[in-house]
């Protein structure tokens, strides 16, 4: 019985459209954020000069400022990645269960 739902689950058009929208999303979302990580990492690594200049007349360096984005960039993405998964994944999953079951 269970290898039956399993094949129904897997022949389903829409568990395939979920399977290769959120692979491709998720992907993509990982690409952007690697670029952003590994951007700063190769900054620290070959142009401490940038991130050690001072951004006016006070203390802050551009390291600071450039840090912090990293940071909150990591939290953007994952909004807009559990906002996608909580709408329109989830939706597509709650069909699939209603068709196969």
């Amino acid at each position: 019985m269970e290898d039956d739902i399993v094949q129904k689950v897997k022949s389903n058009q829409k568990y395939q459209k979920l399977v290769s929208s959120r692979s491709t999303y998720g992907w993509t979302l990982t690409w952007i954020m690697m670029i952003a990580y590994y951007g700063f990492i190769m900054l620290v690594a070959f142009n401490k000069e940038l991130l050690g200049m001072k951004m006016g007349a006070g203390v802050t360096t551009w390291g600071i400022p450039i840090g912090l984005f990293v940071i909150v960039f990591t939290v953007i993405i994952t909004g807009i990645y559990v906002r996608r998964a909580n709408g329109e994944f989830d939706e597509l999953t709650a069909q699939i269960r209603k068709e196969v079951m």
